[in-house]
């Protein structure tokens, strides 16, 4: 409908002859349609201007420009103004005055987008409340339409809280003001959550002012993380940590509350200036060790599961929030060193026995060993000195070999009890760890839990034999086993070993002797008590050699009789000479003497 209360009544009209349908005007009817004109809006097409919200449908928006015709706009161009009603003032683009129907054209979009750079970066300066329009989802927010432009919602701006479900947005109109603008790249960041902010500060303030410790408020879980739970006090959260959700272990908090949930929690502690609040759970429950048995005591059984491992032992709960650790030198009467989880795991169903009980410190130890008999209490029954027994290898050291009798039972075999011939470096040249092996008791240490074992004595000492066997003199077959700087070891028959220096080693040629060659050796020295045997290649043939010269001159001096007796003879007369010659001339000093 068109607005004519600008158009001045004709003074001269003629009623009568008008209801007579005789009436004439002294105007034309151009003069008429000239001042029609003067009333319909003078703007052209491709130009912006304002007009007026005529009626809202389910489709389509009626405007009016104050031109001849109402434009129809989609009501798809007002998605960001659901509130938009009749006689609200809106921008359109003359997009075309007369279509092929004679409609006028219009578009509240293109009038939006030809000013929406401007208007953006006016709401920017002046912190301007806008409104946009939710399109969709993208990577890491939303798409929202602000002045028909594709403006970017973070997800962390769309709320205070974290957002679960981002699709219950899309669609909606909200709220937003403008926090960033590239003005090179014509990118806009909008946010929700800076409207909120200002208000929850204040909102936040004034509900920390007001807390105190030990106060019990009503809260609601607004979310949950691996290490503890954020609860919603009204306009400020505050964080239930895991170990304050319940007296018992928690591995996840999932376990205790859920999302939305409302519950009560009391406030442990707050930091007014940096707004944290630490809430409890637990602490609204009696502590489980106040309503522990009060008969319990060191020595009574209990049972309980296992909750948490370490290398060190493990926690048994007992019962909710009361909780005793089993040392792993508990779990077994065996000494050797060995981890936790060799003998339990989490979760396993356990019977224990208190071995202490504190009420005040609220700690407790337990052990599992104790159900089994102490399997050193009879050790000299069952282990009598001179038994024999099989074992297992448990662990070497450079001295010796640790075996396992039983669990619990351990014992050592010196590495010089391991054998009677062979010269043990290392226990790891004669047996391998896991191995079985057979000992005998040698010695019981009680007090310290300890038994000397050995493995040689399982036979009879060959050094007795050998002694009979390699006599010193006495010249044997043997291998060159091994070279060393000191000398060679020697492998004699019957398992034994020797031992060559190197002067002992060189050959009849003059060259040294080789790691495994095969050679006569001679025994130059025999020790039954430190099992040494000490030989000599070299001797083998200079002993022969110089027995072969002995004889030789022995059959020289039996050939020659007379030579050796005519030899005093003489002797005794250059001996006469001597002495006489000596008598003349002691005479002839004693004559010069007198002047003679």
């Amino acid at each position: 409908m068109q607005d004519f209360k600008n158009v001045a009544p004709l003074s001269d009209f003629d009623w009568n002859a008008f209801e007579n349908g005789t009436a004439e005007t002294q105007q034309t009817q151009e003069e008429l349609e000239k001042a029609y004109d003067q009333t319909l809006c003078s703007a052209g097409e491709n130009e912006v201007v304002e007009g007026t919200v005529i009626a809202v449908g389910k489709r389509e928006v009626v405007v009016n420009i104050g031109f001849k015709s109402d434009g129809i706009i989609p009501v798809s161009e007002f998605r960001y103004n659901p509130e938009l009603k009749a006689g609200d003032k809106v921008e359109v683009y003359i997009e075309s005055q007369e279509d092929k129907k004679g409609q006028l054209v219009l578009s509240h979009k293109k009038a939006r987008a030809s000013k929406s750079w401007e208007r953006v970066n006016e709401a920017l300066e002046n912190k301007e409340v806008v409104k946009g329009y939710i399109k969709c989802r993208t990577k890491g927010g939303m798409i929202v339409d602000v002045f028909g432009i594709e403006a970017f919602l973070p997800g962390s701006q769309i709320d205070m809280k974290p957002i679960r479900d981002y699709d219950v947005f899309v669609g909606k109109t909200m709220e937003f003001q403008i926090v960033k603008i590239n003005q090179e790249y014509k990118n806009v960041v909008v946010s929700h959550k800076a409207l909120i902010e200002a208000e929850l500060e204040a909102q936040k303030q004034e509900i920390i002012s007001k807390l105190e410790k030990g106060q019990v408020l009503e809260g609601t879980v607004k979310n949950i993380t691996a290490y503890g739970v954020f609860i919603d006090l009204g306009g400020v959260d505050g964080l239930i940590h895991i170990t304050d959700l319940s007296w018992g272990r928690v591995s996840d908090p999932r376990e205790i509350v859920e999302l939305d949930q409302k519950l009560n929690v009391v406030i442990l502690d707050f930091d007014e200036e940096k707004k944290r609040i630490a809430l409890g759970l637990k602490q609204l429950t009696p502590h489980p060790w106040d309503a522990l048995d009060p008969n319990l005591k060191p020595g009574d059984k209990v049972k309980g599961k296992v909750v948490v491992m370490a290398d060190y032992g493990a926690f048994v709960e007992i019962a909710p929030g009361v909780e005793g650790l089993i040392h792993v030198s508990e779990m077994s009467w065996s000494q050797h060193l060995r981890s936790a989880q060799d003998f339990l795991k989490v979760g396993d169903e356990i019977e224990a026995v208190i071995l202490t009980l504190d009420r005040t410190d609220r700690k407790m130890s337990l052990g599992i060993k104790q159900l089994k008999e102490d399997p050193w209490k009879d050790i000299e029954v069952k282990y009598p000195v001179g038994s024999r027994h099989h074992a297992k290898v448990r662990n070497f050291t450079n001295f010796g070999v640790f075996v396992e009798l039983e669990e619990g039972v351990d014992g050592l075999i010196h590495i010089s009890d391991l054998s009677w011939t062979k010269k043990v470096k290392h226990p790891s040249e004669f047996t391998q760890i896991g191995a079985d092996i057979e000992v005998v008791v040698l010695e019981i240490d009680k007090a310290n839990r300890r038994l000397s074992l050995g493995h040689k004595q399982l036979e009879e000492n060959p050094w007795d034999v050998f002694e009979g066997v390699f006599t010193e003199g006495s010249v044997h077959e043997g291998t060159i086993i091994e070279l060393l700087d000191k000398g060679a070891v020697v492998q004699l028959p019957y398992g034994v070993e020797g031992f060559a220096t190197p002067k002992h080693l060189v050959k009849q040629d003059g060259s040294h002797a080789q790691a495994g060659e095969k050679l006569e050796f001679k025994v130059i020295e025999f020790n039954k008590d430190s099992k040494r045997i000490i030989l000599s290649h070299s001797r083998t043939f200079e002993d022969a050699q110089r027995a072969e010269a002995r004889a030789e001159r022995k059959a020289q001096r039996a050939k020659a009789p007379k030579k050796e007796e005519a030899t005093p003879a003489i002797q005794n007369q250059i001996a006469s000479n001597s002495l006489g010659d000596n008598d003349a001339l002691a005479a002839l000093k004693a004559k010069m003497e007198k002047g003679e």
